[in-house]
C-alpha cells in the first residue's frame, strides 16, 4: 500500500504525468518570437522544401521518437487499453531522455485493428526520426512491425520483441562462457510464445543456435509438430519433434531456461532436473517464473537472471532501446536491422567483462561486483552503455548499408560523451593529454576506499602511474574488501623508506626557522601528506592528490609549507569548472583565499583564465559584485573595480570587465539592453567572486540546487602539480583532478619514470610495490 500511494502521488503531484515539452531555443523577446515563428520560420521551411534532407538540420526530427501503443499487452497488466497504458508510455519517454538524450512523443492509438494502426503510424513518418512500438499484443505485433519496417524509411523497433531478445542474449552469451558450454550444443527451453519469446528464439538462431536446440512452451504446453491448439505461423517456426509435452518434461536435462511468461510456473523440482550448471533467465515481471531464493536453493551451481533490480543480473530493456535508437538516429539509419541488433548483443556482453567504475558501484550501494555468475550483464545505470552500445549499433548500420549519414566512429564516441554532460566532454581534452605521457602521481591517503577505487580507474584509463602511501598489508586488505585489482598501482610505506633521513633533512631545512626542531621533522615526515609533498618537492613523484579524509585547510596547510607557490604569483587559487546543459563556467576563488585584496583578485582572475585555456576555452572574465559599473558606492565595489583595472594592466589581451552583477555577466539580454558598452555581453565563462564566502556559497548552490556538474577544485599557482579535493569528492572527481595533475606535470618537467621496468629495478628495496616503481626511493 505504501508503494501504491507513493507511486500515485509521484504521477499526480505537481504537474500531472511525467513529461513536458520544453523549448530548446529562447523565446523571451519580440526578436525571439520573430525568429521562432513568423516571419523568420519561413526561411528553414524554404530550405527544407528545396532539399528535404535539411529537415534534420532545421528541426527536431532527427532526435525525436514516437512511442506507439494501443495498450493491448502492457507488461504485467495485460490488455488495459490506450488510456490506462499512457503512464507506461510516458515512462518510456522518460527513459529515452534520461539514458540517451532522445526526445519522445508518446502516441496511444485507440484501435485494435492492425491495419488501422499501420496506416496511422505510416502517416506520421514526416514527424519522427524513429518509431518504438510498445505493448501491442501478439500475434498482431509481428504483422504490424513487419509492414511498417517494409514500408517506412525510418527505424521501426518493437521493444517487447527485440529489446528483451537483445538483453537476454547478451546475458546468455556470458553465462554460457562462464559455465564453459557450447552455445551450439546446449538445449534451451523458452517459456512464453508471445512477442518476446518468439523474438528471443529468432535472435538465438542468428547467434548460431539451431532450431532443434530450442523447445518453445506456451500456456497450451510444448509447441510441437502436429499441434493445432492455440497455434500461429510464428510459433510454428519453432515446433519441436521432441516427445515432451509439458514445461516440467521439457526442463529435464535442459541447459538453459529462458522465461518470458508468468510468475511461479517453475518449481524447485524442475530446476533440480536441469543439466549440470544450469542457466535460468526467469524474466517474467514483476515476479519471475521462479524466485531467486528458490532457484538458488534448488541448484547452487546455477547462474540466474531476472527482470528485477533487487537481485543480481537484471535483464532490463532499458539496456537496449535508448542506445539502439541513439546509434540508429545518429547515422540516420533507414531501419534497425539484424546486424545492428547483433552488434548491440555483443557490445553489452563485452562491456560486462570490463571492470566496473566507482560511479556505477555508488548507484548500487557500493557493493563490489565483477564479471562472474552474479554479474553477466551491465547495470542499467552504467553510463558506459551509451558509449559502447550506440557506437556498435552505428557502426553496424554503416557496415550493413542502412546508414544515410556515416560518421567517424572515434569522433562519434567522443560526441556521445558530451551527452553525458559538458563536464565529461571538457575532461576528455585533459584525459587525452594525460594518456599521451602518464606521470607518477602520489596519493597520501592510500587506504581510503575512494582513493583505491580512483586509482583502479586511473590505471584502467591509462591516465597516470598511481602511488598510494600506507602500510602495504593494510592497503592490500582494503583493496580485497573492495574487490579491487592493484595491478599498476604502487604501494609504498613511508616508514620503510631508505630516503627517510634525506626527507627529514629537507623538511628541517625548510622549517627550522619556523619553529620546527629535528625531532619535529623526524615525526612529521612520517605523516603521509608530508611525505607525499616531499616526494613531489624532491622529484620522486610528478604530482600529488589528497584531501578525502580531512578538511581542506588541514590538508593544504602542511603541503603549502613544503611546495611553494610559483615565483610569479602571490597566492594560489582554487578554481571549479561548473557545467550546465549548454554552458560551462570557471569559478574562483571558492576554496583558498578568504578576504582577497584588489591585487589578490586580479591575480585570481588571471590564474582562473589560465585554467580555462587548459581546457581549450577562450576566457571571458567577469569580476562579480553587487554593483553594476558604479551603480553603488561602497568600499567592496571599489575593491572589485580596482581589481578589474589591475587585470587589464597585467593581462591586456584578456577579455575582462566589472564590477558587474552575476546576471549581467551571464544573461545576454541584461548585458546588451542595459550595458551595451561592456566587454562582457552576457557571455562570461570565468566568474571571479569578491571573497571566499560568496564563491563557496555559489558553487554549492549551483551544484546542489542548480544541477551543475562540477570538476575540481583545481589548485592553480603552485610550483608543482598539487591538487586538494574535498571529503565530499566522489571517485570521478579524484580521477579528474589526477588527469589535471598529469597535464600540469607534462608542462613542467620530464617524467619521473619513463621506463617503469627500469624504475622498478632501481627501486627494488621499495615495500610492497605493484608493477611500477619510483626511481630513487
Amino acid at each position: 500500500m505504501d508503494l501504491r500511494n507513493e507511486a500515485l502521488q509521484y504521477h499526480r503531484g505537481g504537474r500531472p504525468g511525467k513529461v513536458e515539452v520544453i523549448s530548446s531555443k529562447p523565446c523571451a523577446t519580440q526578436r525571439d518570437l520573430s525568429l521562432a515563428y513568423t516571419p523568420g520560420v519561413a526561411e528553414p521551411c524554404r530550405e527544407i522544401a528545396r532539399d528535404p534532407s535539411q529537415v534534420y538540420a532545421y528541426t527536431a526530427k532527427g532526435n525525436l521518437v514516437a512511442v506507439v501503443s494501443n495498450g493491448t499487452a502492457v507488461l504485467g497488466l495485460g490488455n488495459i487499453g490506450p488510456l490506462a497504458g499512457k503512464p507506461v508510455m510516458e515512462g518510456k519517454g522518460v527513459l529515452f531522455k534520461r539514458f540517451a538524450d532522445i526526445d519522445v512523443f508518446d502516441l496511444e492509438i485507440g484501435s485494435t485493428d492492425a491495419e488501422e494502426i499501420i496506416r496511422t503510424v505510416r502517416l506520421l513518418e514526416p514527424t519522427f526520426g524513429g518509431i518504438n512500438l510498445e505493448d501491442i499484443k501478439a500475434p498482431e505485433c509481428f504483422h504490424i512491425e513487419e509492414q511498417l519496417v517494409r514500408s517506412m524509411s525510418i527505424p521501426v523497433f518493437h521493444d517487447d520483441q527485440h529489446g528483451t531478445a537483445i538483453i537476454s542474449s547478451a546475458a546468455l552469451l556470458n553465462a554460457i562462457e562462464l559455465v564453459r558450454k557450447n552455445l551450439k550444443a546446449v538445449r534451451i527451453v523458452i517459456s512464453g510464445a508471445g512477442a518476446a519469446g518468439i523474438a528471443c528464439a529468432r535472435l538465438l538462431l542468428a547467434l548460431g543456435v539451431r532450431t532443434e536446440q530450442i523447445v518453445l512452451v506456451d500456456t497450451a504446453g510444448v509447441v510441437h509438430r502436429g499441434r493445432e491448439r492455440n497455434m500461429n505461423p510464428y510459433k510454428a517456426e519453432f515446433a519441436t519433434d521432441e516427445r515432451c509435452r509439458t514445461l516440467a518434461e521439457a526442463l529435464k536435462g535442459a541447459d538453459v531456461f529462458l522465461g518470458v511468461s508468468a510468475a511461479n510456473i517453475v518449481s524447485r523440482e524442475m530446476v533440480k532436473s536441469m543439466a549440470p550448471s544450469p542457466i535460468v533467465l526467469a524474466m517474467a515481471n514483476p515476479d519471475p517464473e521462479i524466485t531467486y531464493e528458490e532457484a538458488r536453493a534448488a541448484r547452487p551451481d546455477l547462474i540466474m537472471a531476472t527482470g528485477r533490480s533487487d537481485y543480481p543480473n537484471q535483464v532490463n530493456n532499458v539496456l537496449g532501446f535508448p542506445f539502439i535508437f541513439r546509434g540508429a538516429l545518429d547515422v540516420r539509419a533507414r531501419a534497425i536491422n539484424l546486424e545492428m541488433k547483433l552488434a548491440a548483443v555483443h557490445a553489452l556482453a563485452d562491456l560486462a567483462k570490463q571492470s566496473v567504475p566507482a560511479s556505477v558501484l555508488r548507484a548500487y550501494g557500493n557493493v563490489p561486483f565483477h564479471f562472474g555468475p552474479e554479474y553477466i550483464i551491465p547495470k542499467p545505470f552504467d553510463p558506459r552503455v551509451l558509449l559502447w552500445e550506440a557506437t556498435a549499433v552505428a557502426g553496424a548500420a554503416m557496415e550493413s548499408g542502412v546508414a544515410r549519414h556515416p560518421v567517424d566512429l572515434a569522433e562519434y564516441r567522443e560526441a556521445l560523451e558530451s551527452r553525458l554532460g559538458l563536464a565529461r566532454e571538457a575532461m576528455r581534452i585533459i584525459i587525452h593529454r594525460a594518456r599521451k605521457e602518464p606521470r607518477t602521481i602520489v596519493f597520501p591517503e592510500g587506504m581510503h576506499p575512494k582513493i583505491l577505487r580512483a586509482c583502479a580507474e586511473i590505471v584502467e584509463e591509462r591516465i597516470a602511474r598511481p602511488v598510494v602511501l600506507g602500510n602495504a598489508d593494510r592497503v592490500r586488505e582494503a583493496a580485497r574488501a573492495l574487490d579491487l585489482p592493484l595491478g599498476g598501482i604502487t604501494i609504498f610505506d613511508p616508514a620503510l623508506s631508505p630516503r627517510l633521513a634525506r626527507y627529514e633533512e629537507e623538511l628541517y631545512g625548510l622549517r627550522h626557522r619556523k619553529g620546527v626542531t629535528r625531532e619535529d621533522a623526524h615525526n612529521a615526515v612520517l605523516d603521509p601528506k608530508v611525505y607525499g609533498a616531499l616526494m613531489v618537492r624532491l622529484g620522486d613523484a610528478d604530482g600529488l592528490v589528497a584531501g578525502v579524509s580531512q578538511h581542506y585547510p588541514e590538508t593544504i596547510r602542511p603541503i603549502l609549507q613544503i611546495i611553494p607557490a610559483r615565483q610569479d604569483v602571490r597566492r594560489v587559487v582554487g578554481v571549479f569548472l561548473l557545467t550546465f546543459r549548454n554552458r560551462s563556467f570557471f569559478v574562483a576563488d571558492a576554496t583558498v583565499n578568504v578576504e582577497p585584496d584588489a591585487d589578490d583578485l586580479a591575480e585570481t582572475a588571471i590564474l582562473a583564465a589560465e585554467v580555462a585555456r587548459r581546457f581549450d576555452i577562450t576566457p571571458k572574465v567577469a569580476m562579480l559584485s553587487f554593483s553594476n559599473f558604479g551603480s553603488v558606492k561602497h568600499r567592496l565595489v571599489t575593491l572589485v573595480r580596482d581589481a578589474t583595472r589591475k587585470v587589464r594592466e597585467r593581462a591586456p589581451d584578456l577579455v575582462v570587465d566589472g564590477e558587474m552583477q552575476a546576471d549581467t555577466a551571464v544573461v545576454p539580454d541584461v548585458a546588451l539592453t542595459h550595458f551595451p558598452f561592456s566587454a562582457i555581453k552576457g557571455d562570461a565563462n570565468v566568474l571571479i567572486f569578491p571573497d571566499l564566502t560568496s564563491g563557496n556559497a555559489a558553487i554549492k548552490l549551483l551544484h546542489r540546487l542548480g544541477g551543475a556538474d562540477m570538476v575540481g577544485p583545481i589548485l592553480v599557482g603552485m610550483s608543482r602539480p598539487v591538487h586538494i579535493v574535498h571529503p565530499s569528492s566522489e571517485v570521478q572527481d579524484i580521477v579528474n583532478v589526477t588527469a589535471i595533475a598529469v597535464a600540469d606535470a607534462q608542462n613542467l618537467a620530464p617524467p619521473v619514470a619513463k621506463d617503469p621496468v627500469a624504475a622498478e629495478a632501481r627501486a627494488g628495496a621499495m615495500a610492497g610495490g605493484g608493477p611500477h616503481g619510483i626511481p630513487g626511493l
